[in-house]
């Protein structure tokens, strides 16, 4: 495994990621009764952005630092930029000097009794998450196979919570290995709030994943993506999340007839753009 997720930390695809998570997190944490958090591919939990590689690819600028420097943004992304601002360096401005991933988010989000689990396949950076969380007694880390965690962990004894699947997508059977995970994961804990996130490259490959969720994937799975510029097969201009049982939260329906999904991706398409082309879509694969 290559992968390293520093080189990306902070860019439109985790903005978009990570302002959806945050939304689902808070959603759980309306009622009392503890939930589970899986992440399946963690990666470090934090990323120092003045460090080697997030400064050579310097993808955050286009990411994280466009929406805090934004005048008005979005409503529902005020949790998520909150615990950035928290996580991330300095209490006044939005000078950040390090981005919390997937895993100090949630840890951030949680309540003590709330319990998680992080899971991280490369050596140096399962040793980096579990340093990172090594005072956190809520937070188990584990250096394993997040497809591995899914039969192992599914499902919790808490029978609520939410399960982050984000793999590196460096075989091309990823998206099939994808579907078949989350067709095991959601026999296992069919009440979980499931979000898989993916990249869009060539629009026929992720369409086809889609497709076959469609056909095939469990109830109650909606798609969400955002593009920052037109289709390019050499590069990523848009990424998705597929989210089983989405919570009010995403779906709530606003004055615009939108759901707050919606609303929240079309702002980051106007606000997050890298050419033309810059839109956003839902669609509910199965109701």
């Amino acid at each position: 495994m290559n992968y390293r997720h520093a080189y990306h930390a902070g860019n439109f695809a985790d903005v978009m990621k990570h302002g959806l998570l945050t939304l689902v997190v808070e959603h759980l944490k309306k009622k009392e009764k503890p939930f589970f958090l899986l992440d399946t591919h963690a990666g470090t939990g934090m990323t120092d952005l003045s460090g080697e590689e997030a400064q050579k690819t310097g993808e955050y600028m286009q990411g994280i630092a466009r929406l805090l420097a934004a005048e008005n943004p979005h409503p529902a992304l005020a949790p998520y930029l909150d615990a950035v601002r928290a996580l991330g360096g300095p209490e006044n401005g939005n000078e950040l000097t390090r981005y919390p991933g997937s895993p100090a988010l949630m840890a951030h989000l949680a309540r003590p009794d709330d319990r998680l689990a992080f899971c991280e396949l490369h050596p140096e950076d399962a040793k980096t998450l579990r340093a990172n969380f090594r005072r956190d007694a809520r937070v188990k880390c584990h250096e394993m196979d997040g497809y591995t965690a899914l039969k192992a962990m599914l499902p919790p004894q808490e029978r609520r919570g939410a399960v982050l699947i984000d793999p590196p997508f460096e075989d091309r059977g990823e998206f099939t290995a994808l579907a078949r995970a989350l067709a095991e994961a959601h026999r296992r804990f069919a009440t979980g709030t499931f979000l898989l996130w993916y990249p869009v490259k060539d629009p026929s490959v992720s369409g086809a994943f889609l497709e076959s969720l469609a056909a095939e994937g469990p109830p109650k799975t909606l798609a969400l993506e955002l593009h920052v510029m037109a289709a390019d097969p050499a590069r990523m201009t848009g990424c998705g999340l597929v989210v089983v049982n989405p919570p009010f939260a995403l779906t709530q329906e606003g004055p615009d007839g939108k759901s707050t999904a919606r609303s929240l991706l079309d702002w980051l398409a106007m606000t997050l753009p890298q050419g033309p082309g810059a839109r956003a879509r839902e669609e509910w694969l199965r109701e």
